[in-house]
């Protein structure tokens, strides 16, 4: 079996040693050693990178497709995403510059961009109450958000390496700032609006992935802590979707509204605690003064006189 193995094409072994290295490469597939527990780690780690990396790619489509089909950004919170886009820039930055291998971050360049695109979309997609207002409120927040962006990337780029690790640090606030207010927005909504199961389980696995791989390849706490922080909130997200699944946010606000009229509206009055006044009806012409009046049978046959003085 090591005959062919060791006489692969040439464009296989170089694949091969550029994915796993040449020592991992000789031993795992030249050799056939499976004991080789080293290389095995690193190989599974290079595999859940290189996956990573292209399912982050794709990772946020559903998102945009969900935004973009139904018009609507509802559910969706814009201080979450440009929280997270800031904290997926960041680590790229930091990750960039201290040269580790593409396969341990590279998803963060698409998840970045992605997210861009979504904050723009969420700002497009948001209501208004009126249409001067709504385009004006759309350009200025627009604005504001393109430059906050730029302007963070652009220092971040600039930074010297130990500034840079202090601001990696930043990432675990920016981490917890992003996803509280996608988590506070669903439980008061009861719903979790446009929010995309698809993402959501796509980045709790991610997490749970990226955790193996930093510990395999790259060894940083400061990494690592971000991706722990990153995976519980994500599992809350998952516990939220699945909580609230089938849930839609405008049928949840209609039915708050009828209950808040219901208990503002009086109660209506019973037929059996109403008391009827009887009609007063005027004597006929021809009857005298001061004689009984006939029986009337809505009174069960008894006699009424009126003493005329």
């Amino acid at each position: 079996m090591t005959s062919i193995t060791r006489n692969l094409p040439w464009f296989i072994r170089d694949l091969g040693i550029s994915i796993v290295g040449k020592e991992c490469y000789t031993s795992l597939i030249e050799n056939l050693d499976i004991s080789d527990v080293k290389c095995i780690k690193y190989s599974i780690s290079k595999g859940l990178g290189i996956g990573i990396v292209l399912g982050g790619s794709i990772v946020k489509v559903p998102q945009l497709l969900l935004i973009v089909r139904g018009r609507s950004a509802r559910g969706l919170s814009l201080p979450a995403y440009i929280l997270e886009t800031l904290s997926y820039a960041i680590t790229l930055l930091y990750a960039y510059r201290n040269e580790f291998p593409f396969s341990t971050y590279g998803e963060n360049l698409f998840l970045t961009l992605q997210n861009v695109i979504i904050t723009i979309l969420i700002i497009l997609y948001s209501p208004s109450k009126s249409p001067s207002q709504q385009t004006q409120s759309k350009t200025t927040t627009l604005t504001l958000t393109s430059l906050l962006l730029l302007t963070s990337l652009l220092t971040c780029s600039l930074l010297p390496l130990p500034l840079l690790a202090l601001l990696q640090l930043t990432t675990l606030p920016l981490s917890l700032s992003s996803k509280l207010p996608q988590i506070t927005q669903n439980h008061r909504a009861q719903s979790t609006g446009q929010l995309s199961a698809f993402a959501v389980v796509a980045q709790i696995l991610g997490c749970a992935a990226r955790l193996f791989t930093t510990a395999t390849e790259v060894g940083d706490s400061v990494v690592a802590a971000g991706f722990v922080l990153a995976l519980v909130l994500n599992v809350v997200l998952g516990v939220q979707l699945w909580m609230y699944w089938g849930n839609d946010e405008v049928k949840v606000e209609e039915e708050g509204e009828k209950k808040i009229k219901a208990r503002a509206s009086p109660a209506p009055v019973s037929n059996s605690t109403a008391t009827s006044v009887p009609a007063y009806k005027p004597e006929p012409a021809g009857q005298r003064a001061g004689s009984p009046r006939p029986a009337s049978p809505s009174l069960g046959g008894r006699k009424w006189a009126r003493k005329v003085d």
